[in-house]
């Protein structure tokens, strides 16, 4: 009697899940954007929302939760129920750079979240003042090697990637630029364009205005891909700085311990979504290019390669949260 019992009992829990997975979504999900609204990651949230909605068959409701860098909005999805109605979109920040920035961070990331899929890269382009005397990549090295320590890049901030760009830059280089952060990539820009700095590893959403209008010149793309709507620019590893890639990348999470089930369909949802012509053109308007992973396991791993990567270099140059 026991062991039959037993039996049912096994064999009703291995029911009960597929059971739940096909009745997902039962109501709408909630999709956390860890920024506030008009930015990058916001953008490329509402536009999958908007996809998935239809697709699912459920509202898929933008909650802007932002602070701290996006990892207030990262944890309160870490901390939300496994159940399939909470997706956060992580970005490259709170999910491969903190982790080595911050002594203690509210959740973890291979721990607290279940990755979906990559969703896209925010290019990053390498600009300077037009006083400085620079068009290519190999200009900036050699001047910097002529120059140590007098040329100034500005950042969004500590920490941030275009903070690592530069140093990241230093290191392959061999050169010695000083790094100026600024709150916000808009801030830093300013500074650009009055000459303050001399150059940023910046977003094309932020550079693009001022470089059509001559205000900044454009030397290379920072990240591992050209740009199809600046197909002039080499990136700098084809221009000769072997080993530099900084991709401004965002993904889609959901709590740890959400069944396979759903975090399978989610993923060919989320693929769906990134194809479509019309979130592809909104998106690639904005400087930022769709990008789907083969597998949530691929995702993982590309995670865990980017985690490692910039752990190097905050090391290597001594970064620490403020």
């Amino acid at each position: 009697m026991i062991a039959r019992r037993c039996l049912l009992v096994a064999v009703a829990s291995v029911v009960t899940l597929p059971v739940f997975a096909q009745q997902w979504p039962a109501k709408p999900i909630r999709w956390i954007s860890p920024f506030a609204p008009g930015g990058g990651a916001d953008f490329t949230s509402r536009a999958l929302a908007q996809k998935l909605g239809p697709s699912l068959g459920q509202q898929v409701l933008i909650d802007n939760r932002g602070g701290a860098g996006g990892m207030v909005g990262v944890d309160l999805a870490a901390k939300s129920p496994p159940d399939g109605y909470t997706l956060v979109l992580g970005t490259i920040g709170p999910i491969a750079i903190n982790p080595s920035l911050y002594a203690k961070m509210p959740y973890h990331p291979s721990r607290d979240l279940a990755p979906i899929s990559q969703a896209a890269v925010a290019i990053n382009v390498l600009v300077v003042h037009p006083s400085l005397p620079v068009r290519a990549v190999k200009d900036l090295i050699a001047l910097a090697k002529a120059r140590p320590g007098e040329l100034n890049y500005g950042s969004s901030g500590p920490g941030a990637a275009d903070h690592l760009a530069g140093e990241l830059f230093n290191t392959l280089a061999g050169v010695k630029m000083i790094h100026i952060p600024y709150k916000g990539g808009a801030p830093a820009m300013l500074d650009l364009v009055g000459g303050n700095v001399q150059l940023i590893f910046s977003t094309v959403s932020t550079a693009r205005g001022m470089i059509d209008a001559g205000k900044i010149r454009a030397v290379a793309i920072a990240g591992s891909q050209r740009f199809e709507l600046m197909p002039q620019l080499p990136t700098v590893e084809q221009a000769g700085l072997a080993g530099f890639a900084t991709d401004n990348w965002y993904g889609v999470f959901a709590p740890a311990g959400t069944p396979s089930q759903i975090v399978t369909r989610l993923h060919a949802e989320v693929g769906k979504a990134l194809a479509a012509a019309d979130v592809k053109k909104q998106l690639l308007d904005l400087g930022i290019v769709t990008t789907a992973s083969a597998s949530p396991a691929a995702f993982g791993a590309y995670i865990a390669a980017e985690t490692e990567k910039w752990s190097k270099v905050i090391r290597a140059a001594g970064i620490k949260a403020e």
